[in-house]
């Protein structure tokens, strides 16, 4: 296999910096020509002044204002970063040992940096407050949704947790609170066909032969409520949401189904009712059986005017 290449400039806020390939057919004088056509959302005052402090790089070092192009080089930088309000709640640590980290995600804070969130991710405020600079997930969490997230310490062993997974080895239970309907019919087995768009912000279920799978069954109802245990058999996204919602009791919070609304990013009341509470499975290293469970639990289930009105815990 291929090492990948080690990048000449070290991490910034745990991110390691962007690499851009040079093309082959390359028509640019200069690196400078080529990146402010290949940045378009980039101001050129900006290239100029990143290329002018050394910001700008190949693996022989910073480059001039004025470096040629060098067609099938490539050059690393690290981007400006979004304007962001901190997510104020805490990420509980779960386990750890040499090779993995278990940790309790709260409500709202993505897994990954994507788009306008960045630093206020899973990965980046772990690496930076353990001290993990190699630190990635073996799986993820919607933003919205809380709870259990496994991410491997030690890359050597990345691909045998990451495999579980893929493989569908790791027995996952989700708790959710949503309307208490007592003419429907539980447990019962969900099977649909589910689609995500790119730039579409809501998945859907679509007629053809179904790709995801969820066990639904109740573990107690409380007045209008219900409190509902779902076993996922596969990962696909927004499954959960998707298949509650198409039994007539989508989880309390839910702002995709069954109608998208516009919540600000920062508006941290009323979180999705929906928790990962357990991960279980053969751990593929020690051989050793590993179950943990959220110390999390949902609002609205024991404080539903809190929930409905206030912030969150």
């Amino acid at each position: 296999m291929r090492r990948r290449q080690q990048p000449p400039l070290p991490k910034r806020h745990g991110l390691d910096p962007a690499r851009l390939r040079l093309p082959e057919d390359g028509h640019w004088a200069t690196v400078r020509d080529h990146l402010v056509e290949r940045l378009p959302r980039v101001d050129p005052a900006r290239i100029d002044e990143m290329l002018r402090a050394g910001e700008i790089v190949d693996l022989d070092g910073p480059l001039a204002p004025d470096a040629p192009y060098v067609a099938g080089g490539a050059v690393w930088f690290h981007r400006d970063l979004p304007v962001e309000r901190e997510v104020p709640f805490e990420i509980g640590i779960v386990y750890r040992d040499e090779h993995i980290l278990v940790v309790d995600k709260p409500h709202f804070l993505a897994t990954i940096p994507r788009g306008q969130h960045i630093l206020q991710t899973a990965l980046v405020r772990l690496r930076r407050e353990l001290d993990l600079p190699d630190l990635i997930p073996a799986h993820r969490l919607d933003r919205v949704t809380a709870g259990l997230i496994l991410f491997v310490v030690n890359p050597a062993v990345r691909g045998a947790y990451q495999t579980m997974f893929g493989h569908r080895t790791v027995r996952k239970e989700y708790e959710a609170i949503a309307p208490y309907d007592p003419a429907l019919a539980l447990p019962r087995v969900v099977r649909s066909r589910i689609i995500k768009e790119k730039h579409v912000l809501a998945a859907q279920e679509v007629p053809g032969v179904p790709n995801a799978e969820t066990h639904v069954e109740l573990a107690e109802h409380r007045g209008s409520l219900g409190r509902y245990r779902l076993r996922p058999h596969t990962g696909r996204t927004h499954q959960l949401r998707l298949h509650m919602n198409s039994l007539g009791v989508p989880i309390l919070g839910d702002d995709f189904y069954p109608v998208v609304t516009d919540k600000s990013v920062d508006d941290y009341t009323r979180p999705l009712q929906l928790l990962a509470a357990t991960l279980e499975f053969i751990d593929p290293i020690s051989r050793v059986p590993r179950r943990f469970e959220s110390r999390r639990t949902l609002q609205a289930w024991h404080d539903l005017p809190g929930w409905s009105g206030s912030a969150v815990e």
